[in-house]
């Protein structure tokens, strides 16, 4: 088992089609014990449920948008697990007009709160958790080619994934010290809540079938074995990265 005798936090999960829930899932059946965070009582009445049955799941609350929250949960994580040896990070948030038209005319309070929700988050829970993160840990977090390239309709997104890479790789510098890493995983688009909100997600998923060199369907199950990689000691060498999970769409050209 990869991560057995491994302890960990997964944040957040909407419920069973999230890339956090598969990535949760797949690090629990490696052998972790894992933390399942969930924003507020109604997504976490989404949540529990998955956890019925699995002793080595266990449920956690935290808005993002909270340092008293966050700090909440680092007592309760340092009481339940003392240390962590993974931090998986799964949240972003735009507000829906800001996710159509153009990115031209995003407000100040919409750019302001995609920032905070999708990249600054991060930070966050790096800065209050680093005392209960263990040496040689992995932190991972979650973004999209959108920070690379202009998709449409993903407009103040994009900008907000663009600084959370940025911010992973000075986080991988701070903490390296440690030995803790940090690192990216980047899916294609898949057909999650989030998702949801970029007007035309289908049509997005099926070009990047298309067009893709590999011709096949990727999901939540590709990136939550790709997070098994970057939560074991098979990427102790492995910093600072960007793993794509869509079928080599990245590299294609005209």
């Amino acid at each position: 088992m990869l991560l057995k005798g491994k302890k960990g936090l997964v944040l957040s999960v909407t419920n069973d089609r999230s890339i956090g829930w598969a990535i949760a899932d797949a690090a629990a059946s490696e052998g972790a014990e894992v933390g399942v965070g969930a924003q507020n009582d109604r997504m976490m009445e989404r949540v529990e449920p998955l956890l019925e049955g699995r002793s080595n799941l266990k449920p956690f609350m935290v808005d993002f948008q909270f340092d008293d929250q966050i700090e909440a949960l680092r007592d309760s994580v340092a009481a339940a697990y003392g240390k962590i040896d993974f931090l998986v990070h799964s949240a972003a948030f735009a507000k829906k007009e800001d996710l159509s038209g153009r990115f031209l005319d995003t407000s100040r309070d919409g750019f302001a709160t995609a920032l905070d929700v999708s990249c600054y988050s991060l930070v966050k829970l790096c800065q209050v958790l680093e005392g209960v993160i263990a040496d040689d840990a992995s932190v991972v977090t979650i973004s999209y080619l959108g920070s690379q390239r202009v998709v449409g309709n993903y407009n103040v997104m994009g900008v907000a994934k663009a600084a959370l890479e940025a911010s992973a790789r000075y986080l991988s510098v701070d903490l390296g010290v440690r030995g803790i890493r940090v690192n990216v995983l980047s899916p294609g688009p898949i057909n999650t809540v989030a998702a949801r909100g970029v007007r035309g997600l289908l049509d997005m998923i099926g070009h990047v079938q298309e067009r893709a060199p590999l011709k096949r369907e990727f999901g939540q199950r590709e990136v939550a074995q790709s997070a098994l990689y970057l939560l074991s000691d098979l990427s102790v060498g492995v910093t600072g990265q960007i793993l794509y999970i869509d079928s080599g769409y990245n590299i294609v050209g005209l």
